[in-house]
């Protein structure tokens, strides 16, 4: 089957008919790709009319005809090639004795010119009628090689280097495993690239787990959005602000790819939620440009309340704005669940029409206790009550407003499905359940199947990822119990000999490189002096470390030759080979409910900041306890297995919602009424149970059975 990706086309009729075409074509598997990819070359950005990529016939590029001209077809189609021929060329693994390993398939497909059909010469040009069977009789791709051309025409290919040059001596060091999850090719899922390519013209949102490729994505997009437009005014926000330096390098890295140049950084801006006079940001510059006050943290703090400082310092400056200033024509948030609704709605106000926002979240990494609110309300309402922002339902051939990402390239399947387990407090004892889904169905929107009973309120049901959704090879490479441990200790001072002795492998036997190494504190208001003595310790075996954002800028998180130590809030966006969580036994319980999700969720996000191995240290009973916790996740083969709780019982959890939009809610009542028509016209005795087919009649059945 065909999954299609709608970037900008101004061809959309004959790229609609293509779409179509191979979509129902049961003898096509791949990626269409419509104006993408766009290539760097010393004219400038090349976008591409279609592309598909599948595996078995390789790379095939569309030049599209939306008339029933089509002109010069031959320097088209040559022109096509050369630039694909130059793009894949660069990647070694791509040549053989001077020439490409892979074949490149060109076609002009041209509908409305029926009558000319050209087979000669290598340069076919078709319409409907012969398209389907030009693809389906190309020659079978070698597997090995697509992977290598779908990364390079992804512009992927460079992101999972290492910072610098590794050296590795033992073919099954940490170091050895590290380089080869590095080294592995990392192509986009059909999810990720339908979410760096399509664009709609107003609220667009990016829904994913830890470790789905958010930030990547996100990057990717300000570089399509970029080269094909270098005209916009283009602006990046987060909340974590080590994550600038990460941004600046993955948009560089991708514009260049794109269009052979240098991105212009003069309308691309990546900026701090918040900012100062000292580090510019959205908040900060829309104050300035409206001449109103501007609220530093403190300040915000005290006037509006303990964490809540930001809400009220966006809210004040939205009610007191009278003409804003519109300067931007799309803005991309990252880490959306920790930023409050009004600085959306603040961002939302700055766009100039159609109000092209794309933001991006992950419920369980919130580290505040708030939820994020579906759209509609989330953006606020006309004057004439009417929500600023609605989703419409997906239509083919229209980019979607809302993609989520389910599966996980970072964390292994243990790693993820205990962060899970311990999130959502899944074999807590005593007390269970912290949190739920309100909607039964995301558990598998976010990569979990059903291994046993029912994903039903009231029922048993054991949830299991799959190799789909959490890629073997991010766990083969070490044992189990090696990819994450939990250790107990009687103190402070044993768990910081325990973690000293631990980097020193790390860096002495193990291979690994300073900069593989975080240590995370949960509770950001200890960090700096639960830390200290750990830091000290290492100075004095020659083992430089940072406190991220305190002994560096607070834009850069990593350094080269440096072990990171964080709080939990810098922590945000990052990742690494090896993570250590010191003082965990912080995240076990609380007397408040509210606290308790919150500090489960910084547990779950600390353990998704790893992509091989996870340590997780802490001292006393309520550690004992955790790690108790973690056995009984690891006895039950890293499944989630529960009874979902009732309507009731969801009363007292906290709700991790959906965001269910206007669409989605008239599609459920739109099939709600449909069932009660049918359910009438039995009773009415309109339809006779008889006259249903016995296939249908035997799923009603069962599923009548199981409701209780």
């Amino acid at each position: 089957m065909t999954n299609t990706i709608w970037g900008s086309t101004n061809k959309p009729a004959s790229s609609r008919r293509l779409a179509e075409l191979l979509e129902g074509s049961d003898d096509i598997d791949g990626t269409l790709y419509i104006g993408y990819p766009v290539l760097g070359t010393p004219e400038g950005p090349f976008p591409f009319d279609a592309l598909l990529l599948s595996p078995n016939v390789g790379l095939v590029a569309f030049d599209i005809v939306e008339g029933k001209e089509v002109g010069n077809f031959e320097g088209r189609q040559d022109d096509i090639y050369a630039k694909i021929q130059s793009k894949l060329l660069q990647y070694p693994a791509l040549v053989r004795k001077r020439s490409l390993a892979n074949k490149i398939s060109i076609v002009t497909y041209a509908p409305l010119a029926a009558d000319f059909v050209n087979l000669e010469n290598d340069l076919p040009v078709l319409g409907d009628a012969g398209i389907i069977d030009f693809i389906t009789g190309l020659d079978q791709e070698d597997p090995n090689i697509f992977q290598i051309v779908s990364a390079a025409i992804q512009a992927l290919t460079n992101i999972r280097k290492s910072r610098r040059k590794r050296v590795v001596l033992l073919t099954d060091s940490r170091g050895a495993k590290l380089q080869a999850l590095s080294d592995s090719i990392a192509n986009l899922d059909a999810d990720q690239s339908a979410a760096v390519v399509e664009t709609v013209a107003g609220v667009q949102r990016i829904r994913g787990l830890a470790g789905s490729g958010k930030t990547i994505v996100l990057a990717l997009k300000v570089a399509y959005l970029h080269a094909q437009n270098p005209d916009w005014s283009i602006a990046v926000t987060f909340n974590t602000r080590s994550l600038k330096g990460q941004f600046e390098r993955l948009i560089n890295t991708f514009v260049i790819e794109q269009t052979n140049e240098e991105p212009d950084w003069d309308n691309i801006k990546i900026l701090h939620s918040w900012g100062s006079s000292y580090s510019d940001g959205i908040y900060y510059s829309y104050c300035k440009d409206n001449s109103l006050p501007y609220r530093d943290f403190k300040t915000a703090d005290a006037m509006f309340g303990n964490g809540k400082g930001f809400d009220g310092a966006c809210n004040e400056a939205i009610s007191q704005a009278i003409d804003v200033k519109q300067k931007y024509d799309a803005i991309l948030i990252d880490e959306a669940q920790d930023l409050p609704a009004s600085f959306l709605r603040l961002c939302y106000s700055i766009l100039r029409e159609p109000k092209r926002l794309v933001y991006a979240y992950d419920e369980l990494q919130s580290l505040t206790d708030t939820a994020m609110a579906g759209p509609e309300d989330l953006f606020g309402k006309r004057p004439d009550g009417h929500a600023n922002v609605t989703f419409e339902a997906h239509a083919p051939g229209r980019p979607r407003q809302d993609i989520i990402l389910e599966r996980c390239y970072r964390n292994s399947r243990p790693v993820l499905a205990t962060a899970h387990a311990l999130g959502f407090g899944v074999y807590r004892e005593p007390g269970g359940l912290i949190q739920i889904f309100e909607q039964n169905n995301l558990w598998r929107e976010v990569g979990y199947n059903v291994y046993d009973g029912a994903l039903e309120d009231g029922h048993f049901v054991s949830l299991e990822r799959t190799d789909k959704t959490s890629p073997h090879f991010l766990e083969s490479h070490s044992p189990t119990d090696d990819l994450i441990r939990f250790e107990v200790f009687g103190n402070a001072q044993a768990q910081d000999k325990w973690l000293i002795d631990s980097i020193q492998q790390n860096l002495t036997k193990d291979e690994l490189l300073p900069e593989d190494i975080i240590v995370i504190n949960p509770d950001p208001l200890t960090t700096r002096g639960a830390v200290g003595n750990a830091r000290a310790a290492l100075f004095d075996l020659g083992i430089n470390s940072s406190l991220a954002g305190v002994s560096n800028s607070p834009d850069i998180f990593f350094e080269n030759d440096v072990v990171t130590f964080t709080g939990i809030f810098r922590a945000k966006g990052n990742e690494a080979g090896m993570v250590y969580i010191i003082n965990a036994h912080d995240c076990y319980d609380s007397k408040y409910p509210a606290h308790l999700t919150k500090i489960r969720n910084r547990l779950f996000t600390a353990i998704t900041r790893s992509k091989a191995w996870v340590r997780v240290l802490g001292i006393g009973e309520n550690m004992k306890h955790l790690k108790a916790e973690f056995d009984r996740i690891r006895d039950h083969q890293f499944r989630l297995e529960f009874e979902y709780p009732s309507e009731e019982k969801k009363k007292e959890l906290r709700i991790v919602n959906r965001d269910l939009t206007k669409a989605e809610r008239m599609k459920v009542t739109r099939k709600v009424d449909e069932l009660e028509s049918v359910v009438a016209s039995l009773e009415a005795g309109d339809v006779q149970l008889e006259d249903l087919p016995a296939a249908l009649r035997t799923r009603l059945h069962k599923l009548l059975a199981n409701v209780k």
